[in-house]
């Protein structure tokens, strides 16, 4: 239940306006949920004044207690229609809609492999749209795609731009579109204490129990825990510690290059990772072929689960992985040796097979790479709950920028982190990653 409603509050600019009532043009939308405490109502008026409209607030009624969702009907003004348009283009993102909504606009595509012109580009937040008079479900939340109509009646989902076929009913303009934002948590929680900016300063051993947690809960929730790696995890002497987490049933899914799995590889044939002894930390002569001899004898034997079964690779990721029957995506690049059979070379392939696996995830751990880290935050939808480690400031703070708002960085070595993780898991006494 709500309080009674607030009087009308206009914007300091539609105060102004007051002289010329005819001026512009207007439109009415209405926000739902915890819009205060999540801060979403005054991010949608400060949106309005910055895209050059002017806002009064009709009908504001907050929640009484912290579980009642609030509400408000805010009238905008705008100099043209186009830019009213462009305005509430921009408040669809942020979960505000047109108080009388139409169905959503659908036109069959022109081009094969393109969108028609003014598509709907989607967001990682979950979406609905307005389809014969009722809202649907837009499945395989996805940002930076357009929305399919598979029929008249819906559903709905999300098609990246290169699987448009000829004909194919896409959403265009914002009628009819609904975004729902994912609010603030409104407890007090460690994902919400460590969501801030990112800082190598950061209390580690709260991060390892946010991310503890994050596995456990995911784990009983009955969805899959997802790690993407880089080969920084064999580098720094971590890789038994990500083995042991496979072993134990921690990891459901694992997105790497043809990097992780070489090095790994050559970690468990030779011992060393480009060429370098991770025992003595030192070169070994001719070690800077160990890593071409490593893909070289996985391909004599078919590939990663041939040289399980044949009992040449007894150790490391890539055998846990085999055993486990952990769902393992390795997405290739310009530079790789070899590669390894089972790595994917056309991009758009290892994108699809991507796709299929995050399907059920419900938690992402992020360690050392950015591309990979970066291609999968962009694969996610904001549902799914993101850590991202890292040596470098850089990549976890792109994420960020790239629209994975949900990720939690961490600017820190990996070893000691991995360490940690796997006693904080295992309740093995360890040292902290401090």
């Amino acid at each position: 239940m709500g309080s009674d409603p607030i009087r009308p509050v206009q914007g300091q600019d539609a105060v102004a306006r007051q002289s010329s009532p005819s001026a512009g043009v207007i439109e009415e939308v209405e926000v739902r949920g915890h819009i205060v405490d999540s801060l979403l109502l005054p991010k949608i008026l400060d949106r309005i004044l910055l895209m050059g409209g002017t806002f009064e607030i009709k009908e504001c009624k907050i929640g009484v207690r912290r579980s009642d969702p609030s509400y408000a009907r805010i009238a905008i003004r705008a100099d043209g229609q186009e830019a009213l348009e462009a305005i509430l283009g921009d408040l669809v993102e942020h979960g505000a809609w047109p108080v009388h909504p139409e169905d959503a606009q659908v036109v069959p595509a022109d081009i094969a492999g393109a969108f028609p012109e003014g598509f709907y580009s989607t967001t990682n937040q979950p979406t609905q749209v307005r389809i014969q008079g009722r809202w649907v479900d837009v499945d395989d939340q996805e940002m930076d795609c357009g929305i399919v109509v598979e029929r008249p009646g819906g559903p709905a989902r999300c098609i990246p731009m290169c699987h448009v076929e000829l004909g194919m009913p896409i959403v265009i303009g914002h009628a009819g579109v609904r975004v729902l934002p994912i609010e603030r948590p409104r407890e007090v929680s460690l994902f919400g204490f460590m969501s801030s900016a990112v800082s190598s300063e950061k209390p580690k051993s709260i991060t390892v129990k946010t991310v503890v947690d994050a596995i456990r809960a995911s784990r009983a929730e009955g969805k899959k825990v997802l790690l993407v790696g880089g080969p920084a995890i064999v580098h720094t002497g971590s890789a038994g510690h990500v083995a042991r987490l496979i072993r134990d049933g921690r990891i459901q899914v694992l997105f790497a290059g043809n990097a992780l799995a070489t090095h790994d590889i050559e970690q468990a044939l030779y011992g060393t990772s480009l060429g370098v002894s991770l025992s003595r930390g030192e070169p070994l002569e001719h070690g800077h072929e160990h890593h071409l001899r490593a893909i070289n004898t996985i391909r004599r034997h078919g590939g990663i689960a041939g040289a399980v079964q044949s009992r040449v690779l007894t150790s490391g990721i890539m055998y846990e992985c085999i055993r486990a029957g952990v769902d393992l995506v390795l997405a290739g690049s310009i530079r790789d040796d070899g590669p390894l059979p089972e790595v994917i070379t056309d991009t758009l392939v290892a994108q699809d097979r991507m796709r299929q696996a995050i399907h059920g995830v419900g938690f992402a751990l992020l360690i050392a790479t950015a591309l990979h880290s970066i291609a999968t935050g962009n694969l996610l939808p904001a549902l799914v709950k993101v850590v991202c480690v890292d040596i470098n400031p850089a990549t976890v703070t792109k994420l960020g920028d790239r629209g994975t708002f949900q990720t939690i960085g961490l600017v820190t070595d990996v070893e000691p982190f991995v360490r940690s993780l796997v006693a904080g898991l295992t309740g093995e006494a360890g040292p902290p990653a401090d």
